[in-house]
């Protein structure tokens, strides 16, 4: 949530931010939050002012009794009673100028970095990088759901039986490969300094709300409706929450955390090629790394994710490319975003592994999260970054159609100590 400080002293930069992400009515939804704030703090100051006038009559009123001139005393406890009868209805209107304060400033989404790109969608996105050697396959190479079939890896059609379409179930070797992956995502971060969490995978309102999910995304989540609680869309929201109304000393910062779990998304309206096989999951497993840092120090700390994640990406033999997001693609509370994403030599086309993005202030204004200052002693708000490292389908569909060989699979040699064989293939046990 953008802050009033910013959005009073910087309105133009505010509004200018909010165009190149392409939100709709900036300028009008900007000037309503800076209206709705000029009413509330017109009530404070009236509530201020009626509370100093009844301070002053109501010393009056002791000194009137003891000159036993009771009826000016009793004019005098008309008007603060009035007075205070006032302030009921002031209070109301202060209470729901700052109701209505929170609520639009809910629907105002982050303002990008001024080193996003100008852009409306995915087509304006800016490859800054690019690593890795592109396989080279033959006319007849299979895509990952042809081969996850000839060698019963993943049963897409069970996984409808049992739930519904985009619910796997990983057999045999391919279930030993899922757990090998996650083990070595979490190792590697463990390594770069990440503290490991183990969290819920159901959240409350306040956790989906700090981090920015709710209000308005409820569709794209599932939801426990009996208990009001939500399955997670990423770690991301658990992990982040541990620091929810936190105070934290900034000799601690940057505090680095890692999470492994399953991810759930409805991914409303998804449908077409796209959808394939693994390329697009309701349920999934990720590991995700977190950061809580401080202002000056942030975009260092992204440097360094970035670091990470392409250093896995090395390690698994994957060509891949970094992109710079524009302005329109970027999500609600990102101030600026990576992805990282893979060869897929079968379907030839690029798939999404990881988004690693810097969220400023805009998290943990929601969050409440906070840092005091070493050396002014003044509270001032962290930074939030978060990124996926990584989001295991698509870098499975991309081993696995990268990898092929009419014997199987060839496992990339990282990953053998974490699984324990070389080939994905028939031979499941």
């Amino acid at each position: 949530m953008l802050t009033l400080k910013l959005i009073s002293e910087e309105t133009e930069r505010v509004i200018k931010g909010l165009n190149k992400k392409h939100f709709a009515g900036a300028e009008e939804a900007i000037k309503e939050v800076l209206a709705i704030d000029k009413r509330r703090r017109e009530t404070q100051q009236e509530l201020d002012q009626n509370l100093s006038d009844a301070k002053k009559l109501a010393a009056q009123i002791g000194a009137l009794m003891k000159q036993g001139n009771k009826q000016e005393a009793d004019e005098i406890k008309a008007k603060v009673a009035a007075i205070k009868e006032a302030n009921k209805a002031l209070e109301e209107t202060k209470a729901q100028a700052e109701k209505d304060l929170i609520a639009k400033l809910c629907t105002i989404p982050n303002i990008p970095n001024d080193d996003v790109p100008e852009g409306k969608d995915a087509n304006d996105n800016v490859v800054v990088k690019e690593g890795g050697e592109m396989p080279n396959l033959p006319e007849d190479a299979l895509c990952h759901w042809d081969l996850c079939k000839k060698f019963n890896l993943i049963d897409f059609d069970l996984g409808v039986k049992i739930t519904g379409a985009g619910f796997p179930v990983y057999i045999g070797k391919m279930a030993r490969l899922q757990r090998a992956l996650e083990a070595f995502f979490l190792e590697e971060a463990r390594k770069s300094g990440y503290l490991e969490v183990q969290p819920p995978y159901v959240v409350n309102e306040a956790s989906g709300y700090g981090t920015g999910q709710l209000p308005d995304k409820e569709a794209q989540m599932y939801q426990c409706q009996l208990d009001n609680l939500y399955l997670i869309p990423t770690a991301e929201v658990p992990v982040t929450n541990i620091f929810r109304d936190e105070i934290l000393d900034e000799k601690d910062l940057p505090i680095k955390r890692c999470a492994y779990s399953a991810c759930f998304r409805r991914e409303a309206g998804s449908y077409g090629k796209d959808v394939r096989g693994l390329n697009r999951l309701h349920q999934f497993d990720k590991v995700e790394i977190v950061r809580i840092d401080k202002p000056e120090h942030s975009y260092k700390s992204l440097d360094e994710m970035l670091e990470h994640v392409e250093g896995l990406l090395k390690k698994l033999e994957l060509p891949y490319h970094i992109l710079r997001l524009c302005g329109g693609d970027m999500s609600f509370t990102s101030a600026i975003c990576y992805d990282f994403e893979v060869w897929s030599a079968a379907q030839k086309r690029w798939l999404e592994v990881s988004s690693v993005s810097n969220f400023e202030s805009y998290q943990a204004n929601r969050l409440h999260c906070r840092y005091r200052n070493a050396e002014t002693r003044k509270i001032e708000l962290c930074h939030t970054l978060n990124g996926s490292a990584l989001a295991l389908p698509r870098i499975v569909a991309a081993i696995i159609e990268n990898n092929q060989t009419p014997e199987g699979i060839r496992v990339p040699k990282v990953l053998v100590p974490y699984c324990g064989f070389e080939m994905l293939d028939d031979k499941n046990f």
